[in-house]
């Protein structure tokens, strides 16, 4: 599998996760959208910060090519996928849902 495939994958399993499995329908809730909101920004810096000094570097065969913020895409799809399972997670598992 090549990089795309599996952050495509990733996004799959979390959603289906989140909405059939876990049930917390996080998706369907502003705070989530929001906290992503928050996060996304970090994110993007984060991923510059690494790829433009080559701490973090991509074959350009295993990725969709489209970049954002030095990174390609597939990371933002990768950290959509880590914010939406622990959130979801942390939901289903606490005391106190959000």
């Amino acid at each position: 599998m090549i990089y795309s495939d599996i952050a495509l994958n990733a996004v799959l399993v979390t959603v289906l996760l989140d909405l059939l499995v876990l049930r917390t329908n996080m998706m369907t809730r502003g705070i989530f959208w929001l906290t992503y909101g928050l996060i996304l920004p970090f994110q993007l810096l984060t991923n510059w910060w690494l790829t433009s000094r080559n701490i973090v570097m991509y074959s350009s065969t295993e990725i969709i090519g489209e970049r954002l913020a030095g990174a390609p895409i597939e990371d933002l799809l990768f950290g959509f996928s880590l914010i939406l399972i622990t959130l979801s997670l942390w939901d289903k598992f606490s005391n106190k849902s959000m």
